[in-house]
């Protein structure tokens, strides 16, 4: 269900989706649909959740490849992170229409916080993790002033051509490393 609803969204957007179409694209009944979901909404929650994870998971794995068992380099996690939300975008089926909810709600991850907010902590812990950083608030308000600046750019560059601009992809890397590199060291 979640597959066809990503599906549904790249086609018609949020305003189009509906559970009656999820439910024929997904080939189950409606009542199937409702069994899990009380509404569309429920559905795209699940759907950003799983890219959350996905986007987490992924990073990991980008991480992994890139810095191996050595110590890691700042710049390489902040280059990931961009790199992964870039692939996100190219190639996860509704990411690109919902991002992480904000489309829909700007509360949908966590009715306490922003989603951005929920991704910047997310990021913040993995950084701390992998850095071996202090937790401190600067961080955590850098790392959210981050997280906006480049989910506005990215958002800019998909909406001026369908696989990114590259030239307002490549500021948005300088752009958030001269800014992290001012308020993170």
């Amino acid at each position: 269900m979640l597959d066809a609803c990503a599906a549904l969204v790249d086609e018609l957007g949020y305003e189009g989706l509906t559970t009656t179409l999820i439910a024929q694209r997904a080939g189950v009944a409606i009542g199937s649909v409702y069994q899990f979901f009380p509404d569309k909404r429920a559905v795209v929650q699940a759907l950003t959740v799983r890219h959350l994870e996905a986007f987490l998971n992924n990073l990991n794995t980008r991480l992994d490849a890139r810095l191996g068992d050595g110590v890691a380099d700042w710049w390489a996690i902040v280059d990931a992170v961009i790199d992964e939300y870039i692939h996100m975008h190219r190639a996860e089926p509704g990411f690109r229409t919902l991002h992480f909810g904000d489309v829909v709600d700007v509360h949908l991850l966590d009715a306490d916080r922003d989603n951005n907010d929920v991704i910047a902590q997310r990021l913040q812990e993995l950084i701390i993790d992998r850095l071996g950083l202090v937790d401190r608030p600067g961080l955590r308000f850098a790392l959210a002033i981050g997280v906006e600046t480049g989910d506005a750019l990215i958002n800019l560059a998909f909406r001026r051509d369908p696989e990114g601009d590259k030239e307002i992809l490549d500021e948005a890397k300088v752009l958030i490393r001269d800014y992290l590199s001012r308020h993170v060291n």
